[in-house]
């Protein structure tokens, strides 16, 4: 090997006990910013001098791999280094001895039977918890060498708890917190499986005489977070800030390692987190409102909400009002008309575009209704919880207020219930609005509709 080559290495802690484990099955992480990526990618470099040598890795689409700053843009930063050649076209490495590594994915999940046949020595998983627990089970199959190198499998994850890797990996994670427990970080265990279920234990013997014939597997999980990779800390300063600013849960999750978290009432919005003023600041420099839109009569189903926002010169937000009514399509024409003729030309309005040719011709529809004001209208995209997640963070940081108003208390309810409430109709109205306030004036002015 090169002398670059020997200068590249892992970083103390987290990062160098998992490249230097020697489970079957290393899963390392748990939170973002612990050098997952770049430990995953060093890891088969240790064997690039044997000729026989295959590793594979893996990320749940092609485009995750191509992406610009992604596992392919950093093997070059890393692999071109060693003197082996890229093959772009089949995304591959191949070195001076033969050895190679490449990179491959299974966007879906008969993509598994793809690798049927194949001999992979060494597996890595970016980001396993986007992977099914029977893509990664069927993989295990293909885990085999006759080069000489014992097959492993490595993987690299953040948290989920509704994910099968939490199951997997449950015994390194306080029931109670959900935070790794420290103490077992890079503790070694064991499975078999016994018809569809794992049965573990401490040691590989106790698993050989309970199950004879079996062959147990070992596992550990290596806990990492942000803290633990100085070298980010020091070449990004503001990452950890970046972090800190999630919503609750993502902050939870990506921050701090939490395994057990989920989204649920309460997390994403408080009542206290709101103050409540009598009137609007002064210094708002431009509001939106935004609506979420349905068609309902008799005082069923869900509302139609117009929710208007206010954005100030010190960069806080206000809820200067929401209207919230159930009427028939011609009712809510009507109220929208009326809004932006209360609301004035300076207040934007933004509108959700369901899909299909359906959700084209209403929002057609409504910007001719709206002629004269600024509208605009985009398509739906991502679940609800994701749309919120930014707005709910400003909200936690205490830069949301909101004006006294009938309407506060309904408004309040549907935020401290989201998102397992019967309602969210206020929150996609205000999220929309937020949305729409994040926007440059040069791209507001470029997608407006007049």
């Amino acid at each position: 090997m090169s002398r670059a080559m020997a200068e590249i290495r892992p970083q103390p802690g987290p990062q160098e006990a998992f490249l230097s484990s020697a489970a079957d099955i290393a899963i390392y992480g748990g939170a973002a910013g612990g050098g997952k990526s770049f430990a995953l990618l060093l890891e088969p470099l240790r064997h690039v001098g044997i000729g026989g040598f295959r590793s594979v890795l893996f990320r749940r689409t092609g485009k995750q791999i191509r992406n610009e700053g992604g596992l392919w843009d950093a093997s070059r930063e890393l692999y071109g280094k060693t003197g082996a050649a890229a093959r772009e076209t089949d995304l591959s490495w191949r070195f001076a001895s033969g050895a190679a590594i490449s990179f491959g994915y299974m966007e879906h999940e008969k993509n598994r039977y793809d690798w049927q046949g194949t001999e992979i020595t060494c597996i890595g998983f970016d980001e396993l918890t986007h992977f099914t627990e029977s893509q990664f089970f069927y993989m295990l199959s293909r885990n085999r060498s006759t080069c000489g190198v014992r097959p492993y499998v490595r993987a690299t994850c953040n948290p989920d708890a509704d994910s099968w890797v939490a199951r997997f990996i449950d015994w390194w994670i306080d029931p109670q917190t959900g935070y790794p427990i420290k103490d077992r970080s890079g503790v070694v265990r064991w499975f078999v499986r016994d018809e569809d279920a794992l049965v573990w234990a401490d040691g590989e013997a106790e698993l050989t005489q309970r199950f004879p014939g079996a062959v147990p597997k070992s596992v550990t999980f290596i806990a990492a977070n942000i803290e633990d990779n100085r070298i980010l800390l020091e070449r990004d300063r503001g990452y950890r800030a970046n972090l800190a600013a999630l919503d609750r849960v993502e902050r939870e999750r990506l921050l701090l390692g939490n395994w057990k978290i989920r989204p649920a009432a309460g997390e994403y919005f408080r009542r206290g987190w709101f103050r409540i003023v009598d009137r609007p600041p002064a210094d708002i420099q431009r509001s939106a409102r935004g609506w979420d839109l349905a068609a309902s009569e008799g005082g069923q189903g869900d509302w139609t909400v117009g929710a208007r926002v206010g954005r100030t010169e010190s960069g806080g937000y206000v809820i200067e009002h929401v209207e919230r009514l159930r009427a028939s399509p011609g009712g809510v024409e009507g109220t929208i008309q009326a809004l932006a003729t209360q609301d004035g030309a300076r207040v934007a309005i933004a509108l959700p575009q369901d899909p299909g040719q359906a959700g084209k011709a209403q929002a057609k529809r409504f910007v001719a209704l709206l002629a004269g004001y600024r509208v605009r209208a985009r398509p739906v995209s991502g679940d609800k919880v994701t749309r919120a997640a930014p707005f709910s963070a400003q909200v936690e940081a205490g830069n949301v207020v909101l004006v006294n108003g009938l309407w506060n208390e309904a408004f309040l309810r549907e935020l401290e219930n989201f998102p397992g409430g019967r309602h969210d109709d206020q929150v996609d109205a205000v999220v929309e609005a937020f949305n729409a306030l994040q926007e440059t004036r040069q791209t507001m002015q470029k997608d407006m509709y007049t």
